[in-house]
């Protein structure tokens, strides 16, 4: 078979020499079995740069930065060369004055909000309690911003114009993560969204974007990412979710604002002194993923359907695809078995026929006990994907959920 690099392998020999040939160098002896099973499987629906090994990554890196800047200028030291270079892309994509690379998302999103709490004199930022700073940043807004955060909805969804209207409580900054991964990557209609960001406008508030994944929304809202960007005051942007980066983010807006952002920034301590590995992926994913998003998201629709047609024919009861049709690229599937059965199951799946359907399980935090969820994501590998192939690999899927 031929990964993603173009680089041929022999998947059957690979599966047959088993974890070992992926390397000792990972603690958990579970994940090493699990990304060494994705790795090797002939068929899945999307490759990410944690399925290669580190000599691979490394060749990638090489053979991708050719082609994105001058390898003969010298590198970067505190933020000039290569990343000032990937700075003004993101700044010129997105239609703003100014971009900043920052080392995290956390560390980005962080200064945007400390930055407007600082310039509208109010530190309650209104957002949603799935939004990323709730659910996976250990309370950093108020322990370390000393920010304090309210939800004006608590619906799997972005709140609606009413509701911001009409919330009880006065904030400074309303945060939008676009699209809401832990809901299930869901968005707002392009006309939701204005609405949205004119009620809090009325309430004298700022809008910040957590655009972690903005790169793939544009095909929903049927508008160009400057005019997305437009709406709101801030906008941050990730460089190794959908664009396969090594790492690192961007926070884009007016001059003045990214000014201060680089203030607070080498006060948080990321001014590094060289990131050029990860500014380099960054270009190359601008490069390689921007022009196919279109057709990613198209294509998760073909899979999604496909997948609810597989397990309405199975006759193994309730399932869920969720949204359905998908919102961008990445949407979720639910079934009610225990996460560590269905993990096995995919596991399995991919060691035994090399075809890699889903990736790991996990406990829903709604609902009724035993119900378990996977977030499906289909990016160029999946293309390739027919109806029929969906269909039958969620049969032999569940085969394997039947032997557990």
């Amino acid at each position: 078979m031929a990964d993603t690099n173009g680089q041929v392998t022999d998947g059957a020999a690979d599966r047959a020499a088993g974890p070992r040939a992926y390397g000792e160098g990972t603690a958990d002896p579970e994940r090493l079995r699990r990304i060494t099973a994705w790795r090797q499987a002939e068929r899945i629906l999307s490759r990410t740069p944690v399925d290669r090994t580190l000599g691979e990554q490394l060749a990638a890196l090489a053979e991708s930065a050719r082609g994105v800047t001058d390898l003969g200028r010298p590198a970067d030291i505190y933020g000039d060369g290569v990343v000032a270079e990937l700075e003004e892309r993101v700044a010129g994509l997105l239609g703003t004055e100014a971009a900043a690379f920052f080392p995290t998302g956390t560390m980005a999103q962080q200064v945007a909000l400390r930055c407007w709490a600082g310039r509208t004199g109010n530190p309650t930022v209104a957002l949603h309690p799935l939004a990323h700073p709730e659910v996976h940043e250990r309370g950093a807004l108020p322990a370390v911003s000393g920010l304090r955060t309210v939800h004006p909805t608590s619906e799997p969804r972005l709140p609606t114009a009413a509701e911001i209207s009409d919330f009880a409580e006065p904030f400074g900054t309303l945060m939008l993560e676009l699209p809401l991964r832990d809901a299930g990557f869901v968005l707002p209609t392009w006309e939701e969204l204005e609405a949205v960001v004119a009620a809090a406008r009325e309430r004298d508030a700022v809008v910040h974007f957590d655009g972690a994944r903005l790169w793939e929304c544009a095909t929903r809202f049927g508008r160009g990412l400057p005019e997305i960007a437009a709406l709101a005051d801030s906008v941050y942007v990730s460089f190794y979710k959908t664009l396969g980066g090594i790492s690192g983010a961007a926070l884009a807006g007016s001059a003045s604002l990214i000014e201060e952002a680089r203030t607070w920034r080498h006060r948080y301590g990321g001014q590094l002194f060289q990131q050029f590995p990860a500014a380099l992926a960054a270009l190359a994913g601008l490069d390689r993923e921007l022009p196919k998003l279109p057709a990613y998201v198209a294509h998760a629709q073909v899979v999604a359907r496909a997948l609810a047609e597989g397990f309405a024919e199975s006759g193994h009861g309730w399932f869920r695809v969720h949204p359905e049709p998908p919102h961008t690229h990445q949407f979720q599937v639910w079934l009610p078995y225990p996460p560590d059965v269905l993990t096995e199951a995919s596991v399995r799946q991919a060691e035994e026929t090399g075809v890699a359907l889903f990736r790991k399980w996990h406990p829903a935090s709604a609902g009724p006990p035993g119900l378990s969820f996977t977030e499906v994501t289909v990016a160029q590998a999946g293309l390739e994907w027919t109806e029929h192939d969906v269909r039958q690999a969620v049969a032999e899927f569940l085969k394997r959920v039947e032997a557990a």
